[in-house]
């Protein structure tokens, strides 16, 4: 092992200039690189507007928006629940048919049973000091994902546009979805 600590002889010490030289190749290098490189993009189709499937898609949303993805999520039917500014406070967790829910569904199918289990996840999320709906909402439009309520469910449930949250893009149908997915490395459907 070597214990030399002198400093490298001047000829093998490159100058101040020849640093910046290559320093400005490298540059060259890495932009010639990475000029063909495009935003990855994930598309999301959130159709389900219970308190565990509203998740899903905000976190997902959330984390791809976090590594640089170009994210939109088109909420279509019940997942438009998630987006509606006073709805989405009321999420219900449904008992019956969750074969991983604690309760058997001959007890989960009583009336008010549904209260109940939703009452025990909320407690679970608070528990957990996990984000509610409106704080992962908040958080990915300030990222940059893009939440679209569909146009046709707007008008079957009879919603007036201001009923949702402030930066949701309204007056999306069908066909903007399809095509936000073409032009897409991910699609998801939650």
């Amino acid at each position: 092992m070597s214990t030399d600590t002198s400093p490298p002889s001047d000829e093998q010490t490159p100058s101040r200039a020849e640093l910046a030289q290559r320093i400005d190749e490298l540059e060259a290098q890495l932009a010639a690189a990475t000029d063909d490189d495009e935003q990855p993009k994930m598309s999301i189709i959130s159709t389900k507007g219970t308190l565990d499937m509203a998740y899903p898609p905000l976190i997902l949303a959330s984390t791809a928006a976090a590594f640089g993805y170009e994210v939109t999520v088109f909420h279509t039917f019940w997942g438009l629940e998630i987006l509606h500014e006073e709805r989405s406070k009321n999420l219900q967790l449904s008992s019956v048919g969750n074969p991983n829910m604690p309760v058997p569904n001959a007890i989960a199918a009583l009336p008010g049973m549904d209260s109940v289990t939703t009452k025990m996840m909320e407690k679970k999320i608070d528990d957990n000091d996990t984000a509610s709906i409106e704080e992962l909402i908040d958080t990915s439009l300030e990222m940059g994902v893009e939440f679209q309520a569909c146009q046709m469910t707007i008008d079957l449930m009879g919603y007036d546009e201001d009923d949702f949250f402030d930066g949701v893009t309204v007056g999306v149908g069908a066909a903007t979805a399809i095509q936000d997915m073409a032009e897409s490395d991910i699609q998801l459907l939650v």
